[in-house]
Order: structure tokens, then C-alpha cells, then sequence
């Protein structure tokens, strides 16, 4: 995809970002499709995606000129349940968070909501998940809008090290505010974010400032499907807290996106590159 605009192609600035380039991504496989979580670890040459039925994709990222032009070496695999079953065959079967925190990969479920911690750096595709405690007001959430986002603080946060999760709505209402929990570091606790203009929340993704990354989508049949990103300052997310932040990038109809649900940050050859996945 070399131009974010059908309309006007040789517009690289939208809002606060600049695009570079994307990818259409097919495959001959029954359960290709649907991704939900996406990180690009390190330098970001390696891609790990998360689909909301329960598939593991990781594969090399080919670019040229600072250009996306393709995958290799790409794998798909089911995620594994603690017993070894398949996870798709458990409660936990609609898998939609992910973030990596060094050797281990945390997935989050709706549905059942569940958060599973895997030892991906040591098994990788083949690491069994094991059930992480999530606080109890995670039960109120809606059956089908569970924790849908994840990331994890970077050293420059004032929770650094935390893994923080975000509802994808907390109740019906194009305006009500979504649950936002801290589930990790010595700040635990649960914050609000707000919402408005019926979009839900996605995925978060953290800068190395500290500050937050949330992408959100909505659906019309009038619209079609729209993407947006808020930042959140930094020091606005704590215990307690009703966060919210500038909206930095929102599509148009003449935008070549899909259903966002996956959003991830890297650093690469000084800058800060975004990277969202449908």
C-alpha cells in the first residue's frame, strides 16, 4: 500500500503522523485474518500478531527504502491452553490483547475474561498460557467487550515496568467511559477513559515518553469503518484517574484501513514508527 489516500496519493501527512507504507496481507488459510494484538519487538524487523480466534502469526518484516514490501519466514500456530489443548477449544476461545514484556507474551480474552501470560522468548508459538488473576471488577465488564487492549509502561513512565489494560467498553453508550486497569507494579489499581462519538477502544500502544497510544474504532453502515489514535499524557494515568488526551490521527473515508483492532510503537533508525493491524 504506498499511499494512505486514494483520493489524494501523494499526501503523507496525516494529523500528527506521517505514513510509509503498508501491507496487504492474504493467505490460503481458514483462519488467517482477524487480527487483534500486534508487536514488533526490538528494532522491529520481527512482527508477532495475535488473531481473535485464538492464532499465533510471527514473521520477518522485508522493507526496502524504509518501505514495507512484504512478510518471510511467516508461521501461523493455535495458541495452547495450560493443559496443552488448543485454546479455541476452552472458554478463552476469542483472544483480542496482546503486549510482549521481554520473554513473555500476555493475551487477553473476552467472552470469558481471562488474561494468559505465555513464556514465548523460551517456547515460542508452542508456550502454553497460564491464567493470570485479573481484578474482580473485570466481571462487570460486557460479555463481549472485555480488556481488548494491552501494552506495557517503558522505563520513562511513571508506572514503568506495568502491564495496563483497557475495556473495549464498560457498558452501552456512544459516550459512557471504558475501564482501564493497572494489573501489575506497585500501582495497582483501575482508571477510566473516556469515549465519545460511539468509538470503542482497540489497543493502546506506549511511546518511549511514557505517554499512551489508544486506538479506537466505529462502525455505521452509513460511515463504513473508521479508525482513530488518542495520546494520553504520561502522568495522567493512575489509580482513580478519568484519562484523556488530543486525537492524533482519524481516518477518512478515502483512508485504505480496514477494522483496526491492533496497534503497536518501535523505535527505528531514530524515529518513532506506529504500526496497526485489521
Amino acid at each position: 500500500i504506498a499511499s494512505l489516500s486514494t483520493a489524494d496519493p501523494d499526501r503523507r501527512r496525516f494529523g500528527a503522523l506521517t505514513f510509509r507504507s503498508g501491507l496487504d496481507l492474504r493467505a490460503p488459510l481458514a483462519g488467517f485474518g482477524g487480527f487483534s494484538g500486534l508487536a514488533r519487538p526490538g528494532d522491529g524487523r520481527r512482527l508477532v500478531a495475535l488473531t481473535d480466534n485464538t492464532q499465533w502469526l510471527t514473521a520477518n518484516l522485508e522493507s526496502r527504502d524504509g518501505r514495507l514490501v512484504g512478510l518471510s519466514g511467516a508461521v501461523m500456530a493455535p495458541l495452547l491452553a495450560p493443559d496443552g489443548r488448543l485454546l479455541r477449544r476452552t472458554p478463552y476461545y476469542d483472544t483480542e490483547g496482546l503486549a510482549l514484556s521481554g520473554a513473555t507474551a500476555f493475551v487477553s480474552a473476552e467472552r470469558r475474561h481471562a488474561l494468559l501470560r505465555f513464556e514465548f522468548g523460551r517456547a515460542g508459538v508452542g508456550a502454553r498460557g497460564q491464567l493470570v488473576a485479573l481484578p474482580p471488577e473485570t466481571r462487570t465488564l460486557p460479555g463481549n467487550s472485555g480488556i481488548e487492549a494491552l501494552g506495557v509502561a517503558p522505563p520513562r513512565s511513571p508506572l514503568a515496568g506495568a502491564l495496563v489494560g483497557v475495556a473495549e467498553r464498560a457498558r452501552d453508550g456512544d459516550t459512557a467511559p471504558t475501564r482501564g486497569f493497572i494489573l501489575t507494579g506497585p500501582r495497582p489499581g483501575a482508571f477510566q477513559v473516556a469515549r465519545s462519538d460511539d468509538f470503542d477502544v482497540t489497543d493502546l500502544a506506549f511511546l518511549p515518553s511514557g505517554d499512551l497510544l489508544i486506538l479506537e474504532r466505529h462502525f455505521s453502515l452509513l460511515r463504513g469503518v473508521s479508525a482513530r489514535i488518542r495520546r494520553v499524557a504520561a502522568g495522567a494515568i493512575r489509580p482513580g484517574a478519568l484519562v484523556d488526551g488530543p486525537v492524533i490521527y482519524a481516518s477518512e473515508p478515502a483512508h485504505q484501513i480496514d477494522n483496526m483492532e491492533g496497534l503497536c510503537v518501535h523505535r527505528e533508525g531514530g524515529e518513532t514508527v506506529v504500526t496497526m493491524i485489521s
